[in-house]
């Protein structure tokens, strides 16, 4: 009586799983590696080897071949050819652990972070083994981003009521994103700038003189992306009452309009109350405490500043106030609407998480 052989059950952790998935699906992986990828993906699925070499259209020996060497060496079994054939690895499990922590524990002597040319002389690698490991692991020590978790009491209130207007706006209701960029600088260079062409970057000058300021006050319609702007030579509750009007003139008469705005004191002067009081359909939403990345129109901003301004050359300011209308004219003629997915619990999961590590840091 025959019997069929068992093949031995594979356990993959949560980032073998993970290196696993990226590098099967990567289009920079050989077709090797990505198929012997795919062969330890479906035996973790609890897939008999048969089954594997139909599904991948490979022999069966193939597949018992690659389950083995994972079994046995993990990644680097299946990144390597065989035993004794091809280049060896120069790097073992226990370095690729070192390297993650030192890159994520530890910093360099007299230095802020890890460079590829820093950890491969701590370590005797080449710089390309310590990418590869990096990039394998998900690790860029050579960014990092600005962060600050909101400290204000009605935090959770606020981003409900927020994130519940992007997801859910109320019926026959207009729903717009307002702030304003201040201090907009009209920056001139010092020497006319280089073009682009082929085998060199444009180049500009690293002085400027500046010739005055502006303050963008824009309004971001949720629903179709377009904005509202309005210029002005300052950013205090007079302007900011101008722009309101402007806003009130170019909206449908029938609509209620609700504003996501910061707490800058601007907003809440009491000019401004009374303005309301009189204009009902007018309704505030303010954003939290140290959480402008909540109102859209900073996205916006972004664009202007990345597009525009930061490689313009204006000779004055109504040089950059032309400069900015006619960006916001063509803007409008195409709007694309920046769409909210992010819902309120899953934000407070992540700011839950934030505040207890930051207190275990203190």
């Amino acid at each position: 009586m025959g019997f069929m052989r068992i093949a031995p059950p594979v356990h993959l952790t949560d980032e073998d799983r993970d290196w696993l998935t990226k590098t099967s699906n990567s289009a920079l992986t050989s077709k090797r590696l990505s198929e012997r990828c795919a062969v330890v993906l479906l035996a973790a699925k609890g897939k008999r080897n048969d089954q594997i070499a139909r599904k991948l259209k490979i022999t069966r020996q193939k597949v018992a071949r690659w389950r083995q060497r994972f079994l046995q060496s993990g990644r680097a079994g299946i990144e390597g050819d065989a035993p004794g054939r091809g280049r060896k690895p120069i790097y073992t499990p226990d370095i690729r652990r070192l390297m993650v922590r030192l890159t994520t524990q530890e910093t360099p002597k007299a230095a802020t972070h890890w460079s590829r040319q820093s950890m491969a002389k701590e370590l005797g690698l080449s710089p390309s083994t310590v990418g590869r490991v990096w990039r394998e692991h998900g690790l860029k020590p050579h960014l990092a981003r600005t962060f600050k978790v909101s400290k204000d009491p009605r935090f959770a209130e606020k981003l409900e009521d927020i994130v519940g207007l992007y997801l859910n706006a109320p019926e026959h209701a207009i729903v717009l994103c307002c702030d304003e960029k201040s201090q907009v600088q009209a920056l001139d260079r010092t020497q006319p700038g280089l073009p682009l062409k082929k085998g060199r970057a444009g180049t500009m000058t690293h002085d400027y003189v500046r010739h005055g300021t502006t303050t963008l006050f824009a309004a971001l319609n949720v629903a179709d992306g377009k904005i509202i702007g309005q210029c002005q030579n300052r950013h205090r509750h007079q302007e900011w009452l101008q722009f309101l009007k402007q806003i009130d003139q170019q909206m449908p008469p029938d609509r209620e309009l609700h504003l996501i705005i910061d707490n800058y004191a601007t907003h809440k002067h009491a000019a401004v109350r009374r303005w309301l009081a009189k204009h009902p359909r007018f309704h505030l939403h303010f954003t939290p405490t140290g959480a402008s990345w909540l109102n859209m129109v900073e996205r916006f901003f972004r664009e202007v500043t990345e597009k525009r301004l930061r490689r313009g050359v204006f000779h004055s300011v109504p040089d950059l106030v032309s400069a900015l209308d006619e960006y916001l004219a063509h803007y409008n003629e195409n709007p694309t609407p920046f769409v909210w997915t992010a819902k309120a619990k899953d934000i407070l999961k992540k700011v839950e998480r934030a505040r207890k590590k930051l207190q275990k840091l203190k």
